[in-house]
Formats: structure tokens, C-alpha cells, sequence
């Protein structure tokens, strides 16, 4: 019994440091200098933290709700997020997409992942004066690949992920758990 509430208490513990670190609680401090990367990297550090706030605290009842019978969950919503997190830091780290078998996470471990895809994407991109060598590679199930410049992230995956934050706000919403208060938008800052 013993060993038993000892485990209890370190999966609480283990889950209250995890979110304490998982990273976009806040914008992280605006570069100095404005560069093609540095922009990119402080457009992704905006959807890191939409994201982070519009998935904090959702409830199972809250993951479920869909406004209709033809539209993604909340939870399925998040998962098409992490899709998209997944092929940005693809194309930034010029890796292979390779996504988890369906069914495989639990939304706090595709939440955790995504937002960890996110920061990551974010700082090679800050660090990056060439924009133009992160090629999205996409392989359709003929086998070929297709390859997309870095144009195509903007309005592709991160304005896509962008979107969705703001689905699973307004599905949140209704609900029944709204966006959280004090959480600035503009000062990537939570008011206290």
C-alpha cells in the first residue's frame, strides 16, 4: 500500500513539474534584431502560445465536443495540430516526417509533443539567416515527394495550426469551458 501511494504521489508531482515546463506558459523575450528568421521564429513562439492556452485545462468532456456530426473533436483537432508541428520542425530540422501510430498518445502527451515541436522549430529558425533551405518533403502513398519552400509553411502548416487554435477556443467555448482569463494575446504575458 505503501509503494502504492508512493507512486500516486510522484505521477502528481512528475505532471506539476511537466507543465510547469512545458514551454510557450509565456512568449519567450522578442530577439533584438528583425531577420527573416527571427520573424518566422516569433510567429511560431505566437502559436506556441495560443496553442498552450487554448488546450490548458480542457476536460475529457471538453476533448469530445464538436459542434456537428461532420467535424473534428477538440481532441481530433489537436491531433491535426500535431500533425502540422510535426511537419514544420520536419522541414526546419530536414528529417523525414514520421507522426505516431493513431490512437497511440494521450491528448496531455500529443499537447506536451506539440508544443515541444513548436519551440524547437521556433529556435533553429531563430538562429537561421537562410530561410530558403528548410524545404517541406512531403511523401504521397505513390512513394514520390513532392518538396515545398519555406513559403509554403507560412501559409500552409503554421497559418493551418494557427486556425485550428482558434477552433478549439471557440469549441471550447461552447462547451462550456472558456479561454482562460488573463492571458494577453498581445503582451504574450499572463496577467497575475
Amino acid at each position: 500500500m505503501k509503494s502504492f501511494l508512493s507512486l500516486i504521489l510522484f505521477f502528481v508531482m512528475t505532471n506539476q513539474v511537466t507543465a510547469q515546463e512545458l514551454p510557450y506558459y509565456e512568449i519567450p523575450q522578442a530577439p533584438e534584431k528583425f531577420t527573416a528568421g527571427t520573424v518566422a521564429s516569433r510567429l511560431i513562439d505566437g502559436l506556441g502560445f495560443r496553442y498552450y492556452w487554448a488546450t490548458q485545462g480542457l476536460t475529457e468532456k471538453d476533448l469530445q465536443y464538436k459542434p456537428g456530426d461532420k467535424t473534428r473533436s477538440i481532441f481530433d483537432t489537436a491531433d491535426h495540430i500535431l500533425v502540422l508541428s510535426i511537419m514544420t520542425l520536419s522541414a526546419v530540422e530536414n528529417t523525414e516526417m514520421t507522426f505516431p501510430e493513431e490512437g497511440s498518445l494521450t491528448f496531455e502527451q500529443m499537447r506536451t509533443l506539440t508544443l515541444n515541436n513548436f519551440k524547437k522549430a521556433s529556435d533553429i529558425l531563430k538562429e537561421s539567416d537562410d530561410l530558403s533551405k528548410f524545404v517541406m518533403k512531403i511523401k504521397r502513398g505513390n512513394g514520390k515527394v513532392e518538396e515545398y519552400p519555406f513559403w509554403n509553411q507560412l501559409n500552409g502548416p503554421i497559418a493551418d495550426a494557427i486556425w485550428h487554435c482558434g477552433q478549439i477556443v471557440s469549441f471550447r467555448r461552447s462547451s462550456g469551458n472558456p479561454f482562460p482569463k488573463g492571458v494577453s494575446l498581445l503582451t504574450g504575458k499572463v496577467r497575475r
